[in-house]
């Protein structure tokens, strides 16, 4: 929920001066800032586990396009954690061994303290690491098979990495079934070009996209292996997804097809 932000992508140079976190509540909802009024993440107070708002709901699109009883056996990762909604949900929900590259130790720290992370296991970890640099190391090449990026700084203006060589990057730790989704803004002037970097990296025919939500944001989805299920298959994957893991999937095919 980061409305009015302008999408394009900026090069970091020279040291990061990191924000200081803060929190606020509305009674039903807690909200993560990163030192402005801008959400950055949010968690139902009564239901810590589950996914609250849309746009995050629909970085789990990618699970349309594997089998449901596979996915305990599968490996995600997230770049930028955020509240740490989508690791929750992956490690607590799917049972996914589960990793998370996160920048700033506030933002851990905030997670565990207040947004009810777990603490590090055998199936869950947070690397505290630069994301650029980190997805770059061996260990980590074609080892995940859903890789969610949520990668925005304390002005929620841009994504903070956003070339067609990081995206290239990204398709490196995909396994061949593995589906990267990533959060942009579709009503910006500047989302055609985050678009066509997403395409440079994983080829037209593997991309797909939402419309935007009311706050404009737009999750984009591409496969390592472009696949195109039909309308009824997709159907019955959504059905099993909503039924399994209460997420409203089935609405997702109104909104969410191919770009090309």
């Amino acid at each position: 929920m980061k409305a009015g932000a302008n999408a394009t992508a900026r090069k970091r140079t020279g040291p990061q001066t990191l924000p200081d976190v803060t929190l606020s509540e509305d009674g039903e909802v807690r909200f993560l800032h990163l030192g402005t009024e801008w959400i950055q993440g949010t968690m139902l107070i009564d239901s810590p586990f589950a996914i609250e708002l849309d746009y995050v709901q629909r970085m789990m699109a990618w699970l349309l396009f594997v089998e449901p009883d596979s996915v305990p056996k599968r490996r995600a990762l997230q770049l930028g954690l955020g509240s740490a909604a989508l690791t929750k949900f992956c490690f607590k929900t799917l049972r996914m061994d589960t990793t998370a590259i996160e920048i700033n130790p506030q933002v851990l720290a905030a997670c565990r303290g207040w947004f009810k992370l777990p603490a590090d296991g055998p199936r869950l970890r947070v690397l505290l690491a630069d994301a650029e640099q980190e997805i770059r190391k061996p260990v980590h090449t074609g080892q995940y098979d859903a890789l969610q990026v949520d990668l925005y700084d304390h002005e929620a203006a841009a994504p903070v990495l956003d070339s067609p060589d990081f995206y290239a990057d990204c398709r490196s730790v995909l396994s061949d079934e593995g589906i990267m989704t990533v959060n942009l803004f579709g009503r910006d002037a500047s989302y055609e070009r985050s678009l066509q970097s997403i395409c440079a990296a994983f080829g037209e025919d593997a991309v797909w996209a939402f419309k935007p939500t009311r706050e404009g944001n737009t999750i984009v989805l591409a496969q390592r292996t472009a696949d195109r299920p039909t309308r009824m298959a997709l159907l019955a994957r959504a059905e099993a997804v909503q039924s399994r893991w209460q997420l409203p999937a089935v609405k997702w095919l109104r909104i969410f097809k191919p770009v090309s």
